[in-house]
């Protein structure tokens, strides 16, 4: 696979990029912390909610490696992307009392905007 040449990359990819490694990060260690606290509390809701953070862990990988290899199909994964990111933040945020999960809501909307601004980017 080529990849692309950090001169060709924008700021805005760089950005981008970015996010979507802190929200990997976030949405991983988040889900590691929901299953430590797991016990009574991994009903059906905490299970969904962990399922959206992997999957939005692994589209922030695909993003990254999308990016990274100058993919013509790299603006459609951000969409879809900052979608999944929105989708997760939500879930997220409906546990406001807790401190680690509107830590990942917020690199998840964070992720979100970039993810949008790099579709607005000519291909």
């Amino acid at each position: 696979m080529m990849m692309m040449m950090a001169e060709t990359m924008t700021s805005e990819m760089q950005a981008c990029m970015e996010a979507c490694m802190e929200c990997h990060k976030m949405c991983m260690e988040t889900m590691t912390y929901c299953m430590s606290k797991g016990g009574k509390q991994m009903d059906n809701s905490m299970m969904s909610m962990m399922t959206m953070m992997r999957d939005c862990a692994e589209m922030c990988m695909m993003c990254m490696n999308m990016m990274m290899g100058g993919s013509e199909f790299m603006g459609r994964t951000c969409m879809l992307c900052a979608e999944m990111c929105d989708r997760c933040a939500m879930a997220c945020e409906m546990m406001s009392d807790d401190a680690k999960m509107m830590e990942c809501a917020a690199a998840c909307r964070k992720c979100a905007e970039t993810c949008r601004s790099m579709h607005m980017m000519p291909a």
